[in-house]
């Protein structure tokens, strides 16, 4: 029997306004929460990128939300502005499409307080955005914190680290003890477990196997070059691969600057996006790279976090992620809907046995290859098809005496 919205109990101009959206059936995710989320439980649910987590929790909250009542009821909160944009674009859509008429608002960091507060005058039903700019607006009392119903830590991974546990933790004081709590992530370590279970009340676990743990689609491969020719073998792959969009992964951000300026200096349409910078310029990059305007964005993964650009065909790991998990957050970027993709590393003879590792615990081929003459290839003690220079040597000096000899 084919799983169906039908069966979850939801309003049907929820089920309509998904038919609109191309959305017929429900994911894994979506079948194992909604109907819990209905119930008021704490849930906290782990699924992977692309499983639909964030209807996984829209739909429940839009079922329950009051629309003759013009208050605030649902706070959704997200670690970068992108993801704050994407939900909130997803709950103008479902409103829009379910005729329901659910207002929602988007309060980030760096933004004009103002226009947020003239925003909040309206009393949106469900507010998305950073947990420390709504913990402004809490104290100063222009988010009605009492109405509250539901609050959502999307990305909880990233939320419950010990950068941005406190003002999370702050927002939820706020808030009357019966509201309901939730937690979505596609990683949840240990360690956010137990922090997200000490915020709740006895939360229901769900936890959504990867069917398919990594993209078939996906070609993989590693090349190993001193740290200090990293940023000139990326250059040269980039020339080589040509690719349409790629972005470039790097751990500190305080490199995305020097390795955008190098891509630059060799004609490279390459634009840098960073944790730090203001929506505007955030906004701006996010344009040019879907446009094509640049085709190479330089990125840390927390500020490619929410990212959700159509027909990227390369990724390139400068650095390779500290957490595992990220690769695969990572290449999911690429040979998305069907299409190719290819991952590409730049790594160290010490970071060989974490490439392979990789490779063993997501069951994915990572192959070893080599930039010669503008060209990839397999390593150089695998290029017995090429002449070596001595036997061309040798050659050489064979054909002119065979010459003679053929003379006499």
């Amino acid at each position: 029997m084919t799983n169906s919205f039908n069966t979850l109990n939801l309003n049907q101009n929820l089920i309509e306004a998904l038919k609109k959206q191309g959305i017929e059936e429900p994911t894994d995710i979506q079948m194992k929460a909604i109907p819990i989320s209905l119930e008021n439980k704490d849930i906290i649910g782990e699924s992977q990128t692309g499983s639909g987590k964030t209807l996984a929790y829209l739909l429940p909250i839009f079922q329950k939300i009051h629309t003759d009542k013009r208050e605030m009821q649902a706070i959704v909160l997200a670690p970068t502005h992108e993801l704050a944009m994407q939900i909130d674009k997803q709950i103008k859509l479902l409103s829009e499409n379910s005729r329901l008429g659910v207002t929602s608002a988007t309060i980030i960091g760096e933004v004009n307080i103002k226009r947020q507060i003239e925003k909040l005058r309206e009393k949106p039903h469900i507010i998305v955005g950073s947990s420390g700019r709504i913990l402004e607006l809490i104290k100063k009392k222009k988010i009605s914190a009492h109405t509250i119903k539901t609050i959502v830590i999307d990305e909880g991974d990233k939320l419950l680290d010990q950068n941005n546990l406190n003002s999370v933790k702050e927002v939820i004081k706020t808030t009357m003890r019966d509201r309901q709590l939730m937690v979505f992530s596609a990683t949840i370590n240990e360690k956010t477990l137990n922090t997200a279970k000490a915020l709740m009340k006895e939360p229901e676990v769900i936890k959504v196997e990867d069917k398919n743990i990594a993209n078939p689609n996906i070609t993989h491969m590693y090349f190993v070059t001193e740290h200090r020719d990293r940023i000139e073998t990326l250059r040269k792959l980039i020339a080589s691969t040509k690719p349409e969009k790629a972005i470039v992964f790097i751990n500190k951000s305080e490199e995305i600057k020097l390795t955008t300026l190098k891509l630059q200096y060799h004609n490279m349409k390459a634009y840098g996006i960073y944790g730090t910078a203001s929506k505007e310029e955030r906004k701006k990059a996010l344009e040019g790279f879907r446009s094509g305007k640049f085709n190479i964005l330089v990125a840390s993964d927390l500020a490619a976090r929410g990212l959700d650009v159509d027909d990227v065909t390369h990724i390139f790991n400068l650095d390779l992620p500290r957490d595992p998990k990220e690769y695969l957050h990572r290449v999911g970027r690429t040979g998305r809907a069907g299409k190719s993709g290819t991952a590409l590393s730049i790594i160290t003879k010490g970071e060989v046995s974490t490439i392979k590792k990789f490779s063993k615990d997501f069951n994915i081929k990572i192959e070893e290859k080599e930039i010669f003459k503008g060209s990839i290839v397999k390593p150089h003690g695998n290029k017995s098809s090429k002449p070596s220079s001595f036997s061309k040597f040798i050659s050489n000096k064979k054909r002119p005496n065979s010459a003679k000899q053929k003379s006499r």
